[in-house]
C-alpha cells in the first residue's frame, strides 16, 4: 500500500468536504474535475479516489458516463439525520460531562472563547468550523469506540445542514446563547441538563432549517 498516496486522497476529500460545508460545491453541482485539479494543484488520480470516499459518506453521488455530483437529498432526509444526530450528541453531552477532567473544561472553554470571537467578527465559515471541533471534542470525551463509528459519517454529512442553519436570520447569535448554556451545565458538571440543552441546540438547528426551506419555496 502507497501510504503517501493514501493520505494525499484523504487530505483531498477533506478540502472537498469543507467546499461542500461552506457552499464552495453546491448541493446538485456537477463537480467539473479539470477545475478542480486546477483549483486544488492536484491530478485526478486522487481527485477521483477522494470523490469515492465523499460517496461512500453519502456526500457525492457518482452517476455513470455522468460524473460526480453533489449529493441533493429530500428535506425528510435532512430532518431524519437530525432526528439521530438529537439522540446521539444529547448523549455524548451527558457521558461527556460526566466524565470531563478540569483540564477538558478548560480546553472545551477554548474553543467556546474562538466560537465568541467568530461571533464578533460576523465569520459564518470560520464559526461553524470551530463548532465543528467543539461538537468533535464532547463525542471525543464521551469516549464510546462504538458511538463513534456510527457518528462519525453521520457528523461529515449533517455538517453542511448546520452551516446552512446559519444562514436563517438571528440565529448565529441564537446559537452562541445556546452554547454560552451549555457551558455553564458543563462547568456545574450537570450531566442530565448537559444531555437536554445539547438536544435543544440540535432542535433549533433544525427549525433554523425548516423555515429557510420555507421562505426560500415561498420566494419561488
Amino acid at each position: 500500500m502507497n501510504f503517501k498516496k493514501s493520505i494525499y486522497h484523504i487530505q483531498i476529500a477533506d478540502m472537498l468536504r469543507d467546499m461542500i460545508a461552506t457552499g464552495n460545491l453546491k448541493e446538485g453541482d456537477k463537480i467539473n474535475e479539470n477545475e478542480l485539479c486546477s483549483r486544488l494543484g492536484v491530478s485526478k488520480t486522487p481527485l477521483r479516489e477522494a470523490l469515492r470516499v465523499l460517496s461512500v459518506e453519502g456526500l457525492v453521488d457518482l452517476i455513470p458516463n455522468r460524473g460526480a455530483f453533489v449529493t441533493q437529498p429530500e428535506f425528510t432526509e435532512i430532518r431524519e439525520m437530525f432526528d439521530v444526530m438529537i439522540l446521539l450528541e444529547g448523549f455524548c453531552a451527558r457521558t461527556a460531562c460526566e466524565k470531563m477532567s478540569s483540564k477538558d473544561f478548560a480546553q472545551l472553554e477554548k474553543l467556546h472563547a474562538q466560537l465568541e470571537q467568530k461571533v464578533i467578527n460576523r465569520d459564518q465559515e470560520g464559526y461553524i468550523r470551530i463548532n465543528n471541533k467543539y461538537h468533535s471534542f464532547i463525542q471525543e470525551l464521551a469516549g464510546n469506540r462504538s458511538l463513534n463509528q456510527i457518528i462519525d459519517g453521520l457528523r461529515k454529512r449533517i455538517l453542511l445542514y448546520r452551516f446552512k442553519s446559519l444562514n436563517a436570520q438571528g440565529r448565529m447569535t441564537e446559537s452562541i446563547q445556546e452554547h454560552r448554556e451549555l457551558m455553564e451545565v458543563f462547568r456545574k458538571r450537570d450531566h442530565r441538563k448537559a444531555e437536554v440543552l445539547m438536544q435543544v441546540h440540535l432542535r433549533k438547528q433544525l427549525a433554523a432549517l425548516e423555515n429557510l426551506a420555507q421562505h426560500l419555496e415561498a420566494a419561488l
